[in-house]
C-alpha cells in the first residue's frame, strides 16, 4: 500500500485506513469472527493506520480491537482515537473528561500509547471552549507520553478555518466532504491547512453509503435531490460495468494532498475489494463524466451541530 507523510508528523500513512466505525455496529449487528476477520485483513493488506472512538459502539469499537490486537506487534499498527464525543447527544470537552477519555481508551485498546487523539465532532462545541480548555488538555497528555499528535474532526467547513487560525494542532480528519458529490474540504480548507503544514485526513469515501449501491442508513441526512442524484449516478455506472464505489475510492486516493482516506467496514471481503480498487487502472474519463452528474448538486450538504459552527 503506498504511504504518505502526515503533515510535519514522523507519521507515514498508508493512503488507505481501516476505519472502525463499522465494529461498533454503527451500521448493523456484527459478530466477533468478522471483527476479527477484519482487523486481521486490514493489517495484512497494508491498512495499518486504524480510525476509532470511543463513540462507535460507545465504546465497543474500541473494546473490540484491543482483542482484536492483543497479540499483534505495536510497532506494526498506527492508532488514532477520539474524544469529546460519547453518544448521540452527549458531548464532554471538559479538561477532566479529555484527561479520563485518554486513560480509558489506552485501556480498551491496550496499546500502550496512542498515535494520534482527535477532538471527535468538535461543531457540537463552543469553539472558544475547544481552543482555551480542549486542546490544551490533550497537549498535557501528549507531554505526558501518551498520545504521540492531537487533531480536529468533524463535518462543517468552518470549523477548521476557527480552529487552526487560534491555534496549533497536528492534523485533522474532515469526513463526508471530499467525494465525487462534495469536495468543500478542498475547496475551503485544504489550501489554508498546506499553507500552515498541518496533516490532512479524509474520510468517509463513500459518504455514508450515497456513493455505493447499498441501501442508506437511516441516519443519512443529505437532501433528497443528493440522494436521486446519486442513484441516478450508481445506475450510469452500472450500466457501464463499473461500481460507483470504486471510482468513489480512487476518486480521494488520486489526490497527493491527502495523506490518508479512512474507510471503514467489518466485513473482510470489502476490505479486499477496496485494496482491489486501489491498485486497479481508473476510468478518468467515467470518472470525470460522473462528476459532471453530480454538478447540479455540487457540495450540497446538511448542517451539522451548532447553527454558529456551520
Amino acid at each position: 500500500m503506498k504511504r504518505r507523510k502526515l503533515g510535519k508528523t514522523q507519521l507515514e500513512l498508508p493512503i488507505l485506513s481501516f476505519g472502525a466505525s463499522s465494529l461498533g455496529a454503527e451500521f448493523r449487528s456484527v459478530t466477533l469472527d468478522e471483527v476479527l476477520k477484519s482487523v486481521h485483513v486490514a493489517l495484512e493488506l497494508g491498512l495499518n493506520f486504524i480510525d476509532t472512538s470511543p463513540f462507535y459502539g460507545r465504546g465497543m469499537s474500541e473494546v473490540l480491537l484491543g482483542v482484536a490486537l492483543r497479540d499483534v506487534p505495536r510497532d506494526s499498527y498506527i492508532m488514532c482515537t477520539k474524544l469529546g464525543r460519547y453518544d448521540v447527544g452527549h458531548f464532554d470537552f471538559s479538561a477532566r473528561r479529555v484527561a479520563e477519555s485518554v486513560d480509558v481508551s489506552l485501556h480498551r485498546l491496550g496499546c500502550g500509547h496512542l498515535d494520534i487523539v482527535l477532538c471527535h465532532d468538535i461543531e457540537f462545541a463552543p469553539m472558544r471552549q475547544i481552543i482555551d480548555e480542549t486542546i490544551p488538555a490533550l497537549r498535557k497528555a501528549q507531554q505526558a507520553g501518551k498520545v504521540r499528535y492531537i487533531g480536529i474532526s468533524g463535518y462543517p467547513q468552518k470549523i477548521f478555518q476557527l480552529i487552526c487560525s487560534q491555534t496549533d494542532v497536528d492534523c485533522v480528519l474532515s469526513y463526508n466532504q471530499y467525494t465525487l458529490q462534495n469536495t468543500r474540504f478542498a475547496d475551503e480548507t485544504m489550501p489554508m491547512l498546506k499553507a500552515k503544514g498541518m496533516g490532512i485526513m479524509n474520510a468517509g469515501p463513500f459518504s455514508a453509503r450515497l456513493l455505493t449501491n447499498s441501501t442508506l442508513p437511516k441516519w443519512f441526512r443529505d437532501p433528497q435531490i443528493v440522494q436521486q442524484a446519486a442513484r441516478r449516478a450508481a445506475d450510469y455506472c452500472q450500466h457501464r460495468g463499473v461500481d460507483i464505489a470504486q471510482l468513489a475510492l480512487q476518486f480521494c486516493l488520486l489526490n497527493e494532498d491527502i495523506s490518508t482516506t479512512v474507510a471503514g467496514s467489518a466485513n473482510p471481503e470489502n476490505i479486499c475489494k477496496w485494496v482491489q480498487w486501489a491498485n486497479a487502472p481508473i476510468d478518468h474519463q467515467l470518472m470525470q463524466e460522473v462528476i459532471d452528474l453530480f454538478e447540479p448538486v455540487r457540495n450540497i450538504g446538511h448542517q451539522e451541530g451548532l447553527p454558529e459552527n456551520n
